[in-house]
């Protein structure tokens, strides 16, 4: 038993059952034993490997479309550059690499980090260099000018509540104890109308899971871009409208029991991509693929000039990456991009109809 799951077990057994949302918050962002404040996640080295590890494509392709969209909108300055959650800083040096030759765009930008760990901090504030570059605790500490802003796998991290329709109530899913040892079950079903809407469109034992930190925190980020101009850049794995149990581990690059080494795996759940939308009105939204938006913004025309230089491992390597972003059967399809920009103004490149 790990020093986190003996402190959960205490707890447990002095206060009751505990919430999913909880128990993954505790495992991700515990002081000492947390999975993001007392480790390095990404890479062949760590539990998971996101798009910006996978190829310098994904990172550029994405500053590249927030700086034609900051062209779109005439240039403002001051304006913040931002990423949510940026790992090893990887997907911020390739956008900032991507767009030195933007006239004007890194002269008005203020780069801004927003990360919780210690430990990710120093290890981007290397991978990015000699770039300047203010770190933030909390996304409501973004200033109050236009936005350009990439999330990539920052959402599926945020804890979810789980919920399995019982009649026309919900029975929550809970972190109990059996025989000393963490256990899932459920709390007695109850009307609950958070779900209220839910109803119509589930049946008897299906499972809804619910982001209680998400739709704030997209209001917020819409409220600037509504207000201030700007775009957002939303990438995930997940779906329109959630249903089904998605709550899982990653250790070592493959699944684990989500309750077997707290603090020692990667706890996500897919995200609802319905409900941020819903949370960033009045801001305008569009939502697709990765594949197809990757696609659209041009990538098999990157990937070949990338190409022309390579040859052996090399190039296999390169077009294996290439097909892992795009391809339905890899993450073209799973994973999914929101993009969150003015009431008033034209959809961002890759997202026009």
């Amino acid at each position: 038993m790990t020093a986190l799951a003996e402190i959960l077990a205490a707890r447990i057994a002095a206060t009751g059952p505990m919430r999913l949302s909880d128990y993954m918050a505790e495992c991700l962002l515990h002081p000492q034993h947390g999975y993001y404040t007392s480790r390095a996640p990404f890479g062949a080295a760590g539990d998971f490997t996101t798009a910006p590890e996978i190829s310098q494509m994904f990172g550029e392709l994405l500053g590249l479309c927030l700086a034609q969209y900051w062209l779109d909108l005439g240039r403002p300055a001051p304006f913040t550059l931002a990423e949510l959650g940026p790992g090893r800083g990887t997907l911020m040096a390739d956008l900032l690499r991507a767009t030195r030759g933007v006239p004007g765009f890194q002269d008005a930008a203020r780069v801004m980090l927003v990360e919780v760990s210690p430990r990710l901090r120093q290890v981007q504030r290397t991978t990015l260099g000699t770039h300047s570059v203010d770190w933030l605790d909390r996304v409501e500490d973004l200033p109050g000018q236009p936005l350009f802003l990439v999330a990539n796998e920052f959402f599926d991290a945020l804890p979810i509540r789980q919920f399995t329709r019982a009649g026309d109530g919900w029975s929550e899913t809970m972190v109990g104890l059996d025989a000393g040892r963490l256990t899932l079950g459920r709390a007695p079903p109850a009307p609950l109308a958070l779900l209220a809407h839910r109803l119509a469109d589930t049946q008897e034992g299906d499972v809804v899971e619910t982001c209680p930190a998400a739709a704030p925190i997209m209001a917020g980020l819409a409220a600037r871009i509504a207000g201030h101009g700007g775009l957002a850049l939303v990438v995930d794995y997940g779906g329109w409208r959630s249903r089904g149990d998605t709550f899982q581990a990653l250790r070592a690059h493959a699944f684990a029991d989500p309750l077997e080494a707290p603090g020692e795996a990667d706890l996500t759940a897919h995200v609802d991509f319905e409900a941020l939308a819903l949370a960033a009105a009045p801001a305008a939204t569009r939502y697709t693929t990765q594949g197809a938006l990757l696609s659209a913004l041009g990538l098999a025309a990157r990937a070949d000039r990338l190409a022309a230089g390579l040859d052996g491992q090399a190039l296999t390597a390169h077009r294996a990456a290439e097909r892992r972003l795009t391809d339905p059967e890899e993450m073209g399809e799973l994973f999914k991009a929101l993009a969150v920009f003015p009431p008033a103004a034209p959809p961002p490149p890759g997202f026009a109809p």
